[in-house]
């Protein structure tokens, strides 16, 4: 998982620094670009100061990511995006034959032996942003639990969460572009062909989820405001609780989860028994401030529903750790912290002081419908770099024959040349 490297390598391994990474903020996959040289695939068609340029790139977008820890996400950030400008160029209709020109390699950092190549330009872009993502999702991880090698506390400072949630914010951005601007142009005999994190689905899923987590941590503030009513609170885990809801029957359409697909949809099923513990307790401290007898038994039914729903979120966190590659939860922390002993309390005291109206009302004990609210997160709007100026730097002349038959012809004559 790209989780799992987060905790010391974005693309590499180093067996001596190997410890069970904590996840506060999940990211699903990270897949980084294999070394390519584009000059077999562009000589004489592309100028040479190009395709220098687009082959330094990604070789430097491939070193940063088998070398750097998440610290370097920056500066891969950087380079991705001075990478795109010039990518970009491949997919304008100006020039037709380039798009399918370039074989593109790229493989899976939890499985080096996975590995997906794929001729079509805008394949590439979306392999660039999703890792953009990806990188942006660690980066989350990282603000929270600042040290992941060893087994503390997550830093719940207001600067770390209001961080990690413009991040989230951001990395939702990235894929929601995936999903508008990019796949949209893949035909459908290589969307078949896709990984399963690249398939739509998957990403609709982490894009929902990473708006999801950023109102978990939304959540988690409010708790720590003392100035934050019980109604902003209810809302807001109403409001995460449908975000994982909407990821979680994305991900469990999918009929071909890998792993790493299972340990998402695990995730995503423990966020989302979270956010529902949080939301019926909330909402039972609301609908107790009735001066109905009614209202008080609906209050109860709440905080008995929150007290089941969290004993099962304890065990889907321990499904999630336990599947595909293994993660540690970090301690208790935000919403969460308070949670985990409030809702058992307030269950017990309230079941006690009302156990009176539930034995004459039984027939009133029905778990009401939660309250749906507006999604009030919103994804960050994404740009695509403006294509590099190189590519209006002069006119192009696309041959006749096919580019890849050009290619070839040139090829064969190199073999003759060498006979």
């Amino acid at each position: 998982m790209g989780c799992a490297v987060s905790v010391y390598k974005i693309g590499g391994t180093n067996k001596k620094q190997m410890k069970i990474p904590v996840v506060t903020v999940f990211a699903p996959s990270i897949r980084v670009p294999v070394n390519s040289n584009f000059h077999k695939h562009l000589k004489g068609i592309v100028p040479k100061d190009l395709i220098d340029r687009l082959t330094s790139f990604r070789n430097q977008i491939a070193l940063l990511a088998q070398q750097t820890d998440v610290s370097a996400a920056p500066e891969l950030l950087r380079a991705s995006e001075e990478y795109l400008s010039l990518v970009v160029g491949l997919t304008d209709q100006g020039f037709l034959g380039f798009r399918e020109l370039v074989d593109f390699k790229w493989r899976n950092v939890d499985d080096g032996r996975q590995e997906i190549t794929v001729a079509d330009s805008w394949f590439e872009l979306l392999s660039v942003v999703h890792m953009m993502a990806m990188l942006t999702l660690m980066e989350a991880n990282s603000k929270l639990i600042p040290d992941q090698t060893v087994s503390s506390e997550t830093d719940e400072s207001t600067d770390n969460v209001r961080c990690a949630v413009d991040l989230l914010v951001k990395a939702a951005g990235y894929l929601q572009f995936c999903l508008q601007e990019i796949l949209v142009h893949i035909p459908p005999h290589i969307k078949m062909k896709l990984p399963v994190d690249l398939q739509e689905n998957v990403l609709e899923a982490a894009y929902i989820q990473a708006l999801g987590q950023g109102t978990e941590m939304q959540l988690a503030s409010a708790v720590q405001c003392k100035n934050a009513t019980l109604s902003v609170k209810r809302r807001l885990a109403c409001e995460q609780l449908s975000y994982f809801s909407q990821a979680h029957y994305c991900l469990s359409t999918c009929d071909n989860l890998n792993g790493y697909g299972k340990k998402h949809l695990s995730f995503i099923k423990w966020k989302y028994l979270e956010a529902k513990a949080a939301a019926y307790y909330y909402h039972g401290l609301i609908t107790d401030k009735g001066s109905e007898p009614s209202c008080h038994i609906t209050a109860v039914c709440c905080f008995l529903a929150a007290e089941e729903i969290l004993t099962e979120s304890k065990k889907a966190c321990l499904n999630f750790c336990l599947t595909g590659l293994i993660t540690r939860a970090p301690i208790a922390w935000g919403a969460m912290k308070h949670l985990n002993k409030k809702i058992p309390e307030t269950a017990a005291k309230k079941s006690q002081m009302y156990a009176y109206l539930l034995e004459q009302e039984k027939s009133l004990e029905v778990l009401p419908e939660l309250p749906e609210f507006e999604l009030s997160l919103k994804a960050d709007e994404y740009q695509m770099p403006d294509k590099d100026a190189a590519w209006e730097s002069e006119k192009w002349k696309i041959p006749n024959q096919t580019l890849k038959t050009h290619l070839t012809d040139d090829d064969e004559e190199d073999d003759d040349d060498d006979k």
